[in-house]
C-alpha cells in the first residue's frame, strides 16, 4: 500500500517559477492571478482534494492563472500524522501540487531531523526566510520563491513563528542544551524585511508573505501585526498559527500603507481565495469548504488510501459515552486553553490514575480534539492526543506548583498552551489582577481537598513535555521519579477501556469544578 501511495504522481507546477535566476519557458498571457491558501489543517485531510479541485476548474476554465499554498501546521493534528509521524500528510500534499509550502511550528514535532526529512517528498518549495541551522548565515530553505503568471511576477515568501524554539525546545537544543537550530527571534523582521528587498531587486511585481505567525502576541513579543508594522514592501500576509478565521484585517506598515492580513481557520473549516487582478488590483474571500463542489481525483484516491490504513489501526473500540468530550464549546471557542473542560479532566484523571499520582497535568495546548457522543475508538484517542508524548511522574514542591499555576493562567482569559489542566488538584484564577488563589491538593487518605503546603513535594504525573518546553519550562528541573515509554494516547485508551471498563457513566457529564474563574 505505501509503494502504490508513493508512486502516485504529483500534479505539475502551473507557472514557471524560480527561487534564484531567470524565469524561462511561460506563457505572457495576461490573466488574473488566483492564490488558494490554507493554514493550520492539522490532519484535516478531506480538504486536500477539494483545493486541488477548485485549482484543477480554474486551470481549466482558462479564467485565471492558479497557485495552491500553505502556511503551516499540516503534519500533525490528527491520527493521520500521529501514527505515521507525518508520513501520510505529505504523501497526501505531494499529489496537491503546490505551488509554495512554509513551515509552522508542528512541522517540529516530530523533530526537526524527521521535518528535513518529510519537507523534500512534498515535492513543492519550502520557503521560510528565518529557519536557519545554528552559527549559519545562510536559511535551511530558499527565503522566498518568485512564480511568473503572464507578464507578472509573484514572490511568496515564508517565515515561521520564533516561538517554536521555546514551545517545540527539544526540536532546536540537544539534550545537553546545545542551540542546534534557530528561528532568528532577535532579528525576525529584519530577516523578513531583507527577503522582500531581495525578492522585490529580483523583479517581483508582487510580495506575498506565507506567515505562521499569528494574531496573539506571542512571549517573545512578535505577532503578525508587529510584523507587518515593522516591514515595507509586503503586499499581503496568508497567516496561520492562531486558528483564527479572518477574512481580513488591516494593518499598516512602515510607510503608512495599509496591508491585509487574513486566515482560513483550522482544518480545511475555509479555503481563501486571493485574486490578483488583470489591473493590478489584489482581493480576497474565505470558501468555506464544505460548499466547494470540486475535487481532484488522485487526491482523493490517495486520502482514500490512506483512509483504508488508517481504518486498521484506528477502528478498535475502547468505550462508550453518552455525551460529548469537548475542548470546544458550542458557540466553537475553544476552550481547553484557557478554562476547564470535561475532555481535560478525563485527560488529566487518566494521567494520575496511570501511576497513582497525587497530581495529574497536562498542558490544555496538548489537548486537540473533541469526542462526539457514542462509541469512542483509538483513533478518537489519537485525535485527541496526537503528540508522541510520553508519560512521566515528578516530585514537585508545592511552592513551585504555585509559581507555575501563576505563571501559566496570566494570559486568562486570553489563550495559553501551557494552560495547565488538573486532576487532584483545584485552583482559582483571577483573571483581572493575574494571581491564583484556593489552590488544593486531593488528600487520598481521607477524600478531601486541603490547601496546598509549599513546603511539601508532591507527584505530579505528566508527559515528557514539561523537560522541552511544556509550563513554561517551570518544571523541568523537577526531579524525576519515574520515566515510562507509555504514549499518552495510550495512557487515555487504556484509562478508557481497563480502568472505567468502557463505561464512562455521568463522570464526565459535567465539570468537575476543578479550575474557576473569577474576575476580579
Amino acid at each position: 500500500m505505501k509503494k502504490i501511495l508513493l508512486a502516485l504522481m504529483a500534479i505539475a507546477v502551473l507557472s514557471g517559477c524560480r527561487s534564484h535566476g531567470t524565469l524561462t519557458g511561460t506563457s505572457q498571457k495576461s490573466k488574473s492571478i488566483v492564490i488558494l491558501y490554507e493554514n493550520d489543517v492539522h490532519c484535516g485531510i478531506d480538504g486536500y482534494a477539494k483545493i486541488a479541485g477548485l485549482r484543477d476548474a480554474i486551470v481549466q476554465s482558462d479564467t485565471a492563472y492558479a497557485a495552491v499554498v500553505s502556511c503551516g501546521d499540516y503534519l500533525q493534528g490528527g491520527s493521520s500524522g500521529a501514527i505515521s509521524q507525518g508520513q501520510y500528510i505529505v504523501d497526501i500534499m505531494r499529489n496537491v501540487g503546490y505551488t509554495a509550502v512554509t513551515l509552522g511550528n508542528h512541522e517540529f514535532d516530530y523533530s526537526t531531523p524527521r521535518m528535513k526529512e518529510l519537507m523534500p517528498q512534498v515535492n513543492a518549495p519550502i520557503v521560510c526566510a528565518n529557519f536557519f541551522d545554528a552559527g549559519s548565515t545562510t536559511p535551511f530553505y530558499a527565503p522566498y520563491i518568485i512564480c511568473q503568471y503572464g507578464p507578472k511576477r509573484v514572490a511568496f515568501i515564508g517565515v515561521c513563528t520564533p516561538e517554536t524554539m521555546r514551545a517545540e525546545s527539544y526540536s532546536f537544543y540537544d539534550e545537553a542544551g546545545k542551540q542546534l537550530y534557530d528561528l532568528r527571534p532577535n532579528t525576525f523582521y529584519r530577516v523578513i524585511q531583507q527577503a522582500v528587498i531581495n525578492a522585490r531587486g529580483e523583479g517581483a511585481d508582487y510580495v506575498i508573505l506565507l506567515s505562521h505567525v499569528g494574531e496573539q502576541t506571542s512571549e517573545m513579543n512578535i505577532d503578525s501585526h508587529q510584523m507587518v508594522a515593522a516591514t515595507r514592501g509586503i503586499d499581503f500576509v496568508l497567516d496561520g498559527h492562531s486558528h483564527s478565521t479572518i477574512p481580513y484585517n488591516e494593518v499598516k506598515n512602515l510607510d503608512g500603507k495599509m496591508v491585509k492580513i487574513t486566515q482560513t481557520g483550522t482544518q480545511f473549516a475555509n479555503i481563501g481565495k486571493l485574486i490578483i487582478s488583470k489591473d493590478g488590483e489584489i482581493s480576497n474571500t474565505l470558501l468555506p469548504t464544505a460548499d466547494i463542489p470540486y475535487q481532484n481525483a488522485t487526491v482523493t484516491q490517495t486520502t482514500d488510501s490512506i483512509k483504508a490504513l488508517l481504518e486498521q489501526v484506528t477502528s478498535r473500540q475502547l468505550a462508550t459515552s453518552d455525551y460529548a468530550l469537548n475542548i470546544i464549546d458550542a458557540a466553537g471557542v475553544r476552550q481547553v486553553r484557557r478554562a476547564e473542560t470535561n475532555m481535560a479532566d478525563l485527560v488529566a484523571d487518566a494521567f494520575r490514575h496511570a501511576l497513582n499520582a497525587d497530581i495529574g497535568l497536562y498542558n490544555g495546548g496538548g489537548i486537540r480534539n473533541n469526542i462526539t457522543a457514542g462509541d469512542i475508538t483509538y483513533g478518537d484517542v489519537t485525535n485527541v492526543l496526537p503528540f508522541d508524548n510520553r508519560l512521566c511522574m515528578l516530585e514537585v514542591p508545592g511552592s513551585l506548583l504555585i509559581t507555575m499555576l501563576e505563571r501559566c493562567t496570566a494570559a486568562a482569559p486570553e489563550e495559553d498552551g501551557n494552560f495547565p489542566q488538573v486532576s487532584g488538584m483545584r485552583y482559582t484564577i483571577h483573571s483581572v489582577s493575574n494571581t491564583v488563589s484556593n489552590i488544593e491538593v486531593l488528600d487520598a487518605a481521607t477524600g478531601q481537598y486541603v490547601p496546598i503546603d509549599p513546603n511539601k513535594k508532591y507527584s505530579v504525573s505528566t508527559t515528557d513535555y514539561y523537560n522541552s518546553g511544556g509550563f513554561d519550562g517551570i518544571l523541568k528541573d523537577c526531579t524525576l521519579l519515574k520515566n515510562t515509554t507509555t504514549l499518552s494516547r495510550d495512557v487515555l485508551a487504556d484509562y478508557l477501556e481497563n480502568t472505567l471498563s468502557g463505561k464512562l457513566g455521568n463522570t464526565y457529564a459535567k465539570l468537575q469544578g476543578r479550575i474557576t474563574i473569577v474576575e476580579d
